[in-house]
């Protein structure tokens, strides 16, 4: 039998670096979600504050499998 899968989108953001923030969706998507096999990025943003980079955000895409 084949398998279905299902994408959610997350946005997440970190002060540190593009890399932090992706780490910190998926680890947020693993507390609900069961069954992720893999994470596409979409977007990569940087929030700016008085001509500082203050904040790296990415939107992404979290593919998981349904369960039966």
């Amino acid at each position: 039998m084949g398998r279905v899968a299902r994408v959610t989108e997350v946005i997440a953001g970190s002060p540190v670096s593009f890399e932090e923030a992706v780490k910190i969706g998926f680890e947020r998507a693993c507390k609900t979600l069961r069954g992720i096999t893999g994470i596409r990025v979409l977007e990569q943003r940087v929030k700016v504050v008085d001509n500082k980079m203050v904040e790296y955000r990415v939107r992404m895409e979290i593919i998981f499998v349904l369960e039966d």
